[in-house]
């Protein structure tokens, strides 16, 4: 199957919105609410959710043109997503390890894309 751009886009898209939701739950995670009902029916939790059926259904959409095999390698970039907006939004540190390991994510997914 040939891989058609737009659709890698739209996976790479799906991951990015993933990334977004898990930082807002973290941060939501991070705060004291009243009660348990509060803890998950507040605005942010919620819209971490409907950002992950987004996220869903942008997955399914680009494995129109992305091959199953294609996928899970796209997927991990959600890491480095994850580790950059964690530093931006949640002050968490970016260690030399993690650089390492987002930079061996990347020559992954080139490698893979190449051959």
């Amino acid at each position: 199957m040939k891989v058609n751009l737009i659709y890698v886009v739209v996976f790479l898209t799906s991951v990015f919105v993933a990334s977004v939701s898990q930082i807002i739950l973290k941060k939501s995670a991070n705060k004291t609410y009243e009660n348990k009902l509060q803890e998950y029916l507040n605005v942010p939790v919620i819209l971490a959710y409907a950002l992950v059926f987004g996220s869903s259904l942008l997955t399914v959409l680009a494995y129109k043109g992305v091959p199953l095999s294609l996928g899970p390698i796209l997927d991990a970039s959600g890491y480095i997503w994850v580790s950059v907006l964690g530093a931006i939004f949640s002050k968490e540190h970016i260690s030399k390890k993690k650089v390492l390991g987002m930079a061996i994510i990347i020559l992954g997914i080139i490698v893979f894309n190449i051959a």
